[in-house]
């Protein structure tokens, strides 16, 4: 005869698991309906994080105590968040609450998530959304040269370069080609600037990086403590090429970089141990920085 209590047994085993699994999407969905606030305009508190505040703003710790960047895209903010990036607050369009930036928000279970539509968050925010999409998340703390350089072989040290663009593009060219850490000069553009952190695609939290103290901006003092020789990617008259085989045989070696237009300044290639320059034809005289930092870290890797 047909085993009815053993058949009976399995369906009410298969039910109960599709009705767990049903009250397990209910709780979160009910938990992120708690969590989630609407925007209906743009002075609403909670918006001003994602609005008016400035860069500076944002570093000092205006409206949070303590201070914040912006991430953005989903795909940004996750290599933050599996980088150990505490998130404080997210915006995301109504529609990837449930589509592209789902995950994030089940990941992110204790921030308020505000949310609208799209055209409302672009008049906030002053642009459309990358994938409609913005984390707020704590700064880390600062590190100092021999936290981030205890270990590398090969270092990038960014002076003066302000551009936004180009700071994400040295970082995506650093965590490619092999570069250890990254230092940075004061008057250097912020890795942690919205469009900074959008354009490297997350990798400023993959390369280990600190601004140097401005009495070590010209000697470079920390970095020579550990080991490092330095050169200068500078165009003089008594500059080596890239491929130099000295250049590729320094066990520690850091690779400067300067703004375009000025270049690096003269007491930084004085100072250097080695000028080096890229090899260029059709009357070529200079790379953009970017450009010229990928075919450096290539080379010297």
């Amino acid at each position: 005869m047909p085993d009815y209590a053993n058949f009976f047994a399995k369906k009410i085993c298969f039910f109960h698991g599709k009705l767990a699994v049903f009250a397990r999407w209910q709780y979160l969905r009910d938990m992120n309906d708690l969590r989630t606030i609407t925007l209906t305009s743009l002075d609403e508190p909670g918006a001003r994080l994602f609005a008016s505040l400035t860069e500076a703003q944002l570093r000092s710790g205006m409206e949070t105590g303590e201070g914040v960047f912006i991430a953005e895209s989903p795909k940004v903010i996750r290599v933050a968040l599996d980088a150990g990036m505490q998130p404080v607050a997210l915006l995301c369009e109504r529609r990837h609450l449930t589509g592209d930036a789902a995950d994030i928000v089940a990941r992110c279970t204790d921030i308020p998530i505000y949310t609208g539509e799209r055209e409302l968050l672009a008049r906030l925010t002053g642009y459309t959304l990358t994938r409609g999409v913005l984390c707020a998340m704590r700064r880390p703390a600062p590190k100092t040269v021999e936290d981030v350089c205890a270990d590398a072989r090969r270092v990038c040290i960014i002076d003066a370069v302000c551009d936004t663009t180009n700071i994400g593009a040295i970082f995506r060219s650093a965590a490619a080609l092999g570069i250890d850490a990254v230092l940075l000069t004061p008057d250097s553009c912020d890795p942690l600037n919205r469009r900074a952190v959008r354009v490297s695609m997350g990798t400023v939290f993959l390369v280990p990086w600190t601004v140097i103290r401005p009495e070590d901006t010209m000697l470079f003092q920390p970095l020579r403590a550990l080991g490092f020789k330095t050169v200068a990617m500078a165009l003089t008259d008594d500059s080596v090429s890239i491929d130099d085989l000295a250049l590729r045989a320094e066990p520690r070696l850091a690779i400067i970089l300067g703004t375009e237009g000025d270049g690096l300044p003269h007491d930084v290639v004085r100072n250097a141990d080695y000028v080096a320059r890229i090899p260029m034809a059709h009357g070529v005289d200079s790379l953009n920085v970017a450009a010229a930092s990928a075919v450096a870290f290539w080379q010297l890797r």
